[in-house]
């Protein structure tokens, strides 16, 4: 069985010039960005949206998601360091990016979206929006795997993965040191979310006028994060905070910090289905 296991030697670089330097995360995020924009475009146009409101949705996303994805790793994963230098909460060139912190910071910028920009309810725009979300979040945890991090407990599985685990020195000219098979959790957590976007692509071109307004956004919330729960129990935890009532918390009942954040999200999703259900609005409502 362990023949079977895979040796990831993969390196994040794509290629260079000069100082510059092309790396596999930073081609998945500009991916993310652009298959994005081009399926909302779609998705927009077809619903009769300007492409002004469509080009300042995009806008807002892009830095609500950086800015939220960079303070949610700072406070919440390695508070300490940060707090101490908080001129490196800049350095986003460095990585550390929370996918928790990228959808609070996608929330705001939605909400502020829909404040000075849209004339659609907000959850008629959620809806919408969230399904490239997901497909932004199976790219990102792919430029995860190219760079050799995100992974998981060990395993005698046969497709646990040897990862590079010194991969910076590794770059320079050193011999790779290789971890032992652990679970390749980027990969599993990329998968989920490559589902969620396409069974959300589904409810939309074809159940999306039996569905209420807020139905997919609930979806969306409950899905993805339950996932990102499961899939923790197999991930090594991310975070360095050792000491606190938060970390009491967390080990009480079990859970790390990527679980922690998680549970508000899901109850975010069941209220936001809820509220769909209630409500009853039609999700093909046109704009006033």
């Amino acid at each position: 069985m362990n023949l079977l296991q895979i040796t990831w030697e993969a390196s994040p670089e794509i290629f260079s010039l000069g100082p510059l330097t092309v790396r596999w995360y930073g081609l998945f995020w500009a991916m993310s960005f652009y298959l994005g924009y081009e399926i909302i475009r779609r998705i927009f146009t077809r619903e009769n949206v300007g492409q002004k409101d469509i080009d300042s949705l995009l806008m807002h996303i892009a830095i609500g998601s950086v800015v939220g994805a960079r303070l949610g790793h700072c406070f919440f994963y390695d508070f300490d360091y940060y707090i101490s230098n908080p001129v490196e909460i800049l350095y986003i060139w460095q990585g550390g990016l929370a996918s928790h912190g990228g959808a609070f910071g996608i929330i705001l910028a939605m909400l502020r979206y829909h404040r000075k920009v849209s004339s659609r309810p907000f959850f008629w725009t959620a809806d919408r929006l969230l399904i490239v979300v997901a497909l932004a979040a199976f790219f990102i945890r792919m430029g995860n795997l190219m760079n050799h991090e995100i992974y998981g407990y060990a395993t005698d599985q046969p497709w646990g993965f040897k990862f590079i685990g010194n991969v910076n020195q590794w770059l320079q000219g050193a011999e790779p040191i290789f971890t032992q098979p652990v679970h390749p959790t980027a990969i599993y957590e990329g998968a989920g979310y490559l589902f969620i976007f396409a069974s959300m692509m589904w409810l939309y071109f074809k159940q999306i006028n039996r569905l209420y307004e807020g139905f997919m956004s609930g979806y969306f919330l409950i899905t993805l994060f339950v996932w990102r729960f499961v899939v923790e129990y197999w991930k090594e935890p991310q975070e360095s905070m050792t000491g606190g009532f938060i970390y009491d918390v967390m080990g009480f009942f079990g859970i790390n910090m990527g679980q922690l954040l998680s549970i508000p999200m899901i109850l975010l999703g069941i209220g936001v289905l809820v509220y769909a259900y209630r409500e009853k609005k039609p999700a093909m409502k046109p704009a006033k």
